[in-house]
């Protein structure tokens, strides 16, 4: 890869000590000039990351900072509220690139996929390790459509902090709501950031309203704009009361300046930021007693006497305890506003040392990492990208994944730069890396130095008690939270352009399914075709293109079908025996169950068993039995959809002596599936949680075009001059919805969706799906 990054790494262990600078002019500047010919797209990367200007660190201190001063930060929004290029600006005025790339030219770092460059979005989450004032930051920017919610919530989960960003003509959206909910689970201390302050239609105070009134968060306003729209010229610092100007001839926005409020030249703007000042002071006062003590103590009289430092230090606190949001605001795409915002990076945002995470007491010092993505190399293998929360990570190093029970090496020790990565000879806690040489390795994987070390961990964490872990096994007391995998809702049949191909397809899509948990591969058992499941349209399409693009497989697609459930309306009895002999054994099982409907959403079946099952006939045969009925939850008697709202009790299980578990389970999954056939059945089809922002001309076509496809229309919102529809649709009704929308609109409105839950179908619908699947209609 890059050669000169190599020297770097190798000669850190002879020169650990030595500075960079003792290396002649001459050679640092061919060396550099050798790493600009190595570089794709024509993008120009400024030098070593941790080069600041003509400061030149030493090798050891750019690899691996202090803890305290490192941020591990994601960048979240709705889709086209300017995530890439707030990142991009972030990039270039670190100095980590040279020249400003553009969604639109298709140039920047983070969207490196082809697939990114074309569409102008975000569809796989990309890192990246620069420095700014003496901080690291580890960025990761997340996709914001809904087809991709998995990498915004693979990603959260490492996360220290975050930087939501909002389009300031809009405030919160429906994408909004889904990540700043992720954010919520995680616990992830956030930061809002009002982005296109220039744009058409832009509040200050709409945008900060319906941060309070959608999210239910305490904004606190750390900035007040200077002008709105047309007018946006720069911003106040209520802080500091300090007005920053961008200067108008800069083309790159890195001239601006802060000049103090004077009462001769800026009234108007100086009361106007006084007042938001003292606000800012009384609500961080309430929610931070040792910030209150201080301000009733000391400057009860003249707030205007408060140091700046005390009022960031609190306003640090309560970022960090979640008890409030900063507000920030500015343009991306005009270059104002992002010097601040990685200036409030530092300055509220948590160091990994600051997060509380549990299990850390209990492997002291030893390695602990989590895997939380992996990407196909096809040079290198599967890059899997780490978080490090205790420990040190090196090359060659032999690590045991607690999830797979395995021991691998990791072959190479890299820092994540986008598509490009530098190699690294140790990484500390704290850090996020990117790992070569782990072949079983998955999402999710817990990582520790060896299984002694696991062992040691686990004994350490049963010592102490803790009762909520007392009563699960070793392991699961040791695995950190992995993340919760959403059902796929959209399936296709996928195949080969000949059956010579479908073993390149089968491994195709196993390295895909690996990157992408949310994609599921399954084998059709009557047909013997390829099942593609995914989360939307969009999803399987770029899935598709990526095996096309990546793996040279001109595969042919099905078409799109939406992935039903089924349930049952009445409760049931059924009774099975199964008799074989096989060799010289008998195998006899004779089970008696009833399955019944469940009132609340459930999509795993509820198992119960009746009082006459004893504990030791339990101790034998309750694994077999739940595998077989889980199993014949699997296919529905209808369609051959899951089964779910359903709960199944044992009454009887009469087992033979040395009947196998397996004869055992093909019981228990025939007596379900003759139970469920017994029953009335019901189809559940996906209903979508639907939000289209339209301009009021066109508002009426929309709803009578919704109307037609089952729409249930819930509420009707104004945001500035458009309309916000929001309603339930079934997802049968609103394939290839978004070019009947452009139709509709003229190409001006915006939808969003998103899953909500199941529901029952009406009899007419039900019939009508039974007909057209078995040919009839």
């Amino acid at each position: 890869m890059l050669v000169n990054w190599r020297i770097f790494a190798v000669s850190h262990q002879k020169i650990s000590s030595l500075h960079i600078n003792t290396m002649c002019y001459c050679k640092r500047r061919a060396s550099l000039k050798r790493l600009k010919h190595h570089l794709p797209l024509g993008r120009n990367y400024s030098s070593l990351p941790g080069i600041i200007g003509n400061e030149i660190k030493s090798l050891h201190s750019i690899i691996n900072p202090p803890i305290a001063k490192i941020r591990n930060i994601g960048i979240m929004a709705h889709i086209d509220a300017g995530k890439t290029t707030t990142t991009e600006r972030i990039l270039y005025y670190s100095g980590y690139t040279r020249s400003l790339g553009d969604v639109d030219d298709g140039d920047t770092v983070t969207d490196f996929m082809a697939q990114e460059r074309e569409r102008g979005i975000t569809i796989q989450s990309a890192a990246v390790t620069f420095d700014w004032k003496g901080y690291r930051l580890n960025l990761i920017d997340t996709p914001g459509h809904v087809d991709f919610t998995l990498e915004v919530e693979r990603c959260l989960r490492v996360l220290d902090g975050a930087v939501a960003v909002f389009d300031a003509s809009a405030g919160v959206e429906a994408q909004t709501l889904t990540v700043w909910r992720q954010a919520d689970k995680y616990s992830v201390p956030r930061i809002c950031f009002l982005n296109k302050m220039d744009k058409t239609g832009a509040s200050f105070n709409y945008a900060v309203e319906s941060i309070r009134e959608k999210l239910k968060a305490k904004p606190l306003l750390l900035q007040l704009p200077i002008g709105e729209a047309k007018t946006f010229r720069g911003l106040v610092d209520v802080v500091t009361k300090e007005k920053l100007l961008w200067n108008p001839n800069s083309e790159d926005g890195k001239d601006f300046e802060r000049i103090s409020l004077l009462e001769l030249s800026d009234p108007e703007l100086l009361k106007e930021t006084t007042e938001a000042r003292n606000a800012l002071i009384e609500q961080v006062a309430d929610l931070d007693d040792e910030f209150a003590e201080l301000v009733l103590g000391e400057f009860s009289e003249n707030f205007d006497l408060l140091p700046v430092e005390k009022l960031q230090t609190a306003i640090h606190r309560v970022t960090t305890a979640q008890t409030a949001v900063p507000v920030l605001c500015g343009s991306a795409l005009k270059n104002k506003g992002i010097q601040p915002l990685l200036d409030a990076i530092t300055m509220y945002l948590p160091s990994p040392e600051e997060r509380n995470y549990e299990f850390l007491q209990w492997y002291k010092d030893d390695l602990c990492a989590l895997a939380f993505k992996v990407l196909h190399d096809k040079q290198r293998g599967p890059l899997v990208f780490m978080r490090i929360y205790s420990g040190t990570m090196k090359p060659q190093l032999a690590v045991h994944n607690i999830n797979g029970n395995c021991t691998e090496r990791i072959s190479r020790l890299l820092l994540p730069f986008a598509d490009q990565h530098v190699e690294i000879p140790s990484l500390t806690a704290g850090n996020i890396a990117l790992t070569v040489g782990l072949k079983n390795t998955a999402t999710g994987d817990t990582l520790v130095a060896s299984k002694s070390s696991a062992l040691a961990a686990a004994h350490r964490a049963k010592r102490e008690g803790d009762k909520k872990h007392r009563r699960s096994n070793g392991a699961e007391r040791l695995l950190l939270a992995g993340v919760d995998i959403p059902e796929p809702v959209f399936f296709c049949t996928i195949e080969p352009p000949s059956m010579a191909k479908q073993p390149d397809l089968d491994h195709a899509l196993k390295c895909l399914q690996r990157e992408d948990p949310s994609l599921k591969v399954k084998l059709d058992p009557d047909s013997g075709q390829t099942i593609l499941c995914g989360m939307g349209e969009l999803h399987i399409e770029i899935i598709h293109d990526r095996i096309k693009r990546e793996y040279g497989l001109e595969t042919y697609l099905g078409p799109l079908q939406v992935a039903y459930r089924e349930t049952i309306l009445n409760t049931v009895h059924a009774t099975d025996t199964l008799d074989r002999t096989l060799g010289d054994k008998r195998h006899l099982v004779t089970v008696e169950l009833e399955a019944s409907p469940v009132g609340t959403s459930s999509v795993m079946p509820v198992i119960e068993y009746a009082e006459n099952i004893t504990e030791d006939l339990l101790k034998i045969s309750q694994d077999p039995v739940e595998n077989g009925i889980h199993s014949a939850c699997l296919q529905g008697p209808l369609l051959g959809f899951p089964v779910q709202d359903v709960a199944i009790t044992l009454h009887s299980l009469i087992v033979h002596p040395g009947t196998s578990t397996t004869m055992i389970s093909a019981c228990v999954s025939r007596c379900v599936q003759k139970a469920l056939k017994k029953a009335d059945k019901q189809i559940l089809e996906p209903l979508m949680n639907l939000e289209v922002t339209v301009t009021r001309d066109y508002l009426s076509p929309v709803l009578a075009d919704l109307a037609q496809r089952r729409g249930n229309i819930q509420e009707i919102q104004s945001r500035q001059d458009n309309r916000v529809v929001i309603g339930f649709v079934p997802l049968a009704e609103i394939m290839g919805y978004s070019t009947v929308l452009r139709t509709l609109t003229s190409g001006s409105a915006t939808f969003a969706l998103e899953l909500s839950h199941y529901q029952a179908m009406n009899p007419q619908d039900q019939h009508i799906l039974l007909s057209r699947r078995s040919g009839l209609a």
